[in-house]
């Protein structure tokens, strides 16, 4: 099977291609596939006709060293996922990820369901922008949502990243800085891997879907847990005291799906996230 890989120069393709190795796998860059150009994408389509594209691009400004434009998230978000989607004739099928801020933020709950969305309408241009794109994909049959919430691995951005955070901090024998408490439901990202290869060879009952794990763990106790790994002393600081808004999906519509999947658990994939930063 030939698939397309957007974003080829982020921590989520980065992962699915090394992982994804028995397909034959195309996964440009910006400045190889500008998302963006109507016209340079559809010609890009009609020439490799892929049986499936994942697509893992996406502008976000939030992070605060960010260089992108924060007007442009909606807009620049909205072109590259319907300038792949209007080439629906070119390829099989178009897996992507969306993301639990399409539910608002400023509206999470424990454990949403699927159905909580549209619930609210996001408020941020990211949200929205995800939020328009399930929109669409819920009428249109061969374009599946793998909604997602805390990804972590290798690869993604430190200076944003909590867990990644974390790791860089006591691998720099630092105190741990965590702007605030959480409980998030964190996905290590080869079990992404593992649920994204699932969904290139079956043919799925729903058109969205919360990808997690179904746990939820507070930032506190990931710093503890890598703390003890290291087996270092170090101090954790917490700027803001009052406990944040949980970020955690109900994944039993993926479960139904997987049957058996079991996810890593959190200890071992901490661990090897760890033993590469140290090695990194």
């Amino acid at each position: 099977m030939k698939l397309l890989i957007t974003g080829g120069n982020g921590f989520i393709a980065r992962n699915l291609v090394e992982q994804l190795h028995e397909y034959q796998i195309l996964s440009p860059n910006s400045k190889e596939l500008d998302l963006t150009n109507q016209y340079t994408v559809l010609e890009y389509l009609k020439k490799n006709k892929f049986d499936v594209i994942i697509h893992t691009a996406t502008y976000d400004a939030a992070p605060k060293h960010s260089t992108k434009d924060p007007a442009k998230v909606l807009e620049n978000n909205l072109k590259m996922f319907f300038n792949i989607v209007r080439g629906k004739d070119y390829f099989g099928k178009m897996i992507y990820f969306g993301s639990g801020a399409e539910y608002g933020r400023e509206h999470w709950t424990p454990k949403m369901k699927e159905d909580y969305f549209d619930v609210h309408v996001p408020l941020d241009q990211y949200g929205y922008s995800k939020y328009i794109m399930t929109r669409y994909a819920l009428s249109n049959s061969n374009i599946y949502n793998l909604r997602l919430f805390a990804v972590f691995g290798k690869y993604e951005d430190w200076r944003v990243r909590v867990i990644s955070s974390i790791c860089h901090d006591i691998v720099m024998n630092q105190p741990i800085h965590i702007e605030q408490n959480k409980y998030y439901d964190f996905l290590y990202i080869d079990d992404l891997a593992r649920i994204v290869r699932w969904f290139i060879t079956n043919k799925p009952q729903q058109k969205v879907y919360n990808v997690c794990t179904g746990q939820t763990v507070d930032f506190i106790t990931l710093s503890r847990k890598i703390l003890s790994i290291s087996r270092k002393k170090l101090e954790i600081i917490i700027k803001n005291s009052v406990l944040g808004l949980e970020y955690s999906g109900d994944n039993s519509l993926l479960l139904k799906e997987l049957m058996d999947f079991k996810f890593s658990s959190i200890n071992d994939s901490l661990k090897a996230l760890y033993r590469w930063y140290e090695h990194s």
